[in-house]
């Protein structure tokens, strides 16, 4: 079975954020499989600038068992008209072709050529379609309504089918595209061979983590209020990731208005491979404040490395509180501070084997890859 996954940018564009990890890991896992052979077609975008592009020249060796054809983005954040060219010729040979792309440059050309071509199509928004049905922060309401209208209108209901990580995007989506059916099948996360050494509270120290793209929809202006409301000295936030330039520099004049920058909160920037596991090593917790998130990768990933979460309702991570390794609260300030307070006085040991255990058992690659694939093949049944 030929598959072409097409996405606007591709790891190791981290600065993207989550799905960029998430779509990789799905890809090396498909590639194994043997009856799937698995082309990518994306873009050289690694940032919000022009000149932010992927070093091709380490790229060799990233992409076992699949082939990944990057184009130039020549504008935007994926406005390539290489990948415009290539997009038929490849289109044409793929047995079934997967789209991780929503209000981007590749989406309608991907949905029109595979309705011209008769391909079946399955759709990954990503969370993109949620963040504007739920976020009232979210920007172009009114430009993303018309290309969802557009989308719904060029999509061939018996061809097509949604890939949403959970029931909460699942129906954001279908409220916002309702001719396209739509499947929940979540993220899975590596998880570390063993057990990580770590000095649980250090000297008494709570150390906290946020990671991951720094963006208003994050909620990371509740997470500064509410080290501002825990008034506890040994609670100490780290703060790993990137955004855009001005809404960083709002946010670090925000957490020295409030008296926090260094002595409370460290801004420690964009952290991959190495630095990322190293920054879990160095927490007792990982605080996710935002306001939406479809899967939210960064909970899995802390819990792999054998890290208690604290996540905001925005998330879809309500049993961290069944399997008892994290808190699940609203995103509000003194919701966030009081979660702080509870969960110091918590066995953390005990939580973070608990939350490894738990994604080593649920959450494997290989067992999402599967899925994957069987959802390839009913499409090309009908």
């Amino acid at each position: 079975m030929k598959v072409l996954h097409i996405a606007p940018s591709y790891y190791p564009a981290t600065y993207w954020g989550g799905p960029i990890f998430s779509v990789y890991a799905l890809n090396n896992a498909l590639a194994c499989l043997p009856d799937v052979s698995l082309a990518v077609l994306t873009t050289d975008s690694a940032g919000p600038q022009r000149e932010d592009r992927l070093d091709r020249s380490r790229l060799r060796g990233l992409y076992p068992n699949q082939e990944v054809i990057v184009t130039r983005r020549v504008a935007g954040a994926s406005v390539s008209f290489e990948l415009l060219r290539k997009l038929p010729g490849l289109l044409r040979r793929a047995d079934v072709v997967h789209l991780t792309a929503t209000y981007s440059f590749p989406t309608i050309p991907t949905i029109l050529l595979c309705r011209l071509f008769d391909k079946p199509l399955v759709w990954s928004p990503r969370g993109a379609i949620q963040d504007a049905h739920e976020w009232v922060g979210t920007s172009r309401r009114g430009l993303k309504r018309a290309w969802e209208r557009l989308c719904n209108a060029l999509v061939r209901p018996d061809r097509m089918i949604a890939h949403t990580t959970s029931e909460r995007e699942r129906n954001a989506t279908q409220q916002r595209l309702p001719r396209v059916r739509s499947v929940v099948i979540p993220n899975g996360v590596q998880v570390p061979t063993t057990p990580m050494p770590r000095d649980w509270l250090p000297h008494g120290r709570l150390r906290l983590m946020y990671l991951g793209r720094l963006s208003p929809k994050k909620g990371i202006e509740n997470l500064l209020e509410a080290m501002c409301l825990v008034k506890d000295a040994g609670v100490v936030l780290t703060i790993h990731g990137a955004g855009d330039a001005d809404y960083t520099a709002q946010l670090q004049r925000l957490a020295g208005r409030l008296g926090l920058l260094q002595s409370a909160v460290v801004f420690a920037g964009q952290v991959d491979g190495e630095a990322k596991v190293a920054a879990f090593a160095a927490a007792d917790l990982c605080i996710v404040p935002s306001y939406t998130e479809n899967f939210c990768m960064v909970v899995a990933e802390a819990l792999a490395h054998g890290v208690p979460v604290i996540a905001s309702r925005g998330t879809p991570w309500q049993a961290l509180e069944e399997k008892h390794c994290g808190l699940w609260v609203e995103n509000g300030p003194e919701d966030l501070a009081q979660a702080i307070g509870k969960i110091r006085d918590m066995d953390l040991a005990e939580m973070g084997a608990r939350g490894r255990d738990w994604m080593r058992s649920e959450f494997s690659w290989h067992a999402r890859a599967e899925e994957m694939r069987g959802l390839y093949h009913a499409l090309l049944a009908r």
